[in-house]
């Protein structure tokens, strides 16, 4: 990450770039590069990009926030609230607070990539099925992304 310092402003502004930061692996063949985070100096927002090997897919879920997520890479299917949706790269999905989710890779021979947003710096994330909470900016990456690999 580059920090750039201007005398306008407490809080540099940066330069990410995802080949050079942590990422975590979500389990299931996806693997998560957070980018804008508190960290960095956000105070309203996140987001990353979550990578799909062929075929993977996360487990359905909610935020207590809205999420916005663009297949930017492949393409994908996205459960909204019980029903399926074919995603192709660039289409964007907008989800409400507290409706449950999930992406899956559409292909089984290629990597799926999603750049997603959450409106707020409290994100959470809750799996179907279960009480447990957990703020997005503590799910701590695990492992270094490699450069040129799939983040």
């Amino acid at each position: 990450m580059t920090k750039i310092y201007a005398e306008n402003s407490s809080v540099p502004a940066a330069i990410l770039r995802p080949s050079q930061l942590p990422a975590k692996d979500r389990g299931n063949g996806a693997v998560t590069v957070p980018l804008v985070t508190a960290e960095v100096g956000s105070t309203t927002f996140l987001n990353g990009i979550t990578t799909f090997a062929p075929g993977a897919a996360i487990g359905h879920h909610s935020h207590n926030c809205v999420e916005s997520v663009m297949v930017i890479e492949g393409t994908a299917y996205v459960d909204i609230d019980g029903t399926e949706f074919f995603l192709e790269t660039y289409e964007t999905t907008f989800v409400p607070a507290n409706i449950v989710h999930r992406f899956r890779n559409a292909s089984d021979i290629e990597e799926m990539k999603i750049f997603w947003t959450y409106a707020s710096i409290d994100a959470t994330r809750t799996m179907d099925g279960s009480a447990d909470r957990h703020r997005i900016d503590t799910e701590h990456p695990t492992q270094p992304s490699a450069t040129g690999a799939a983040q």
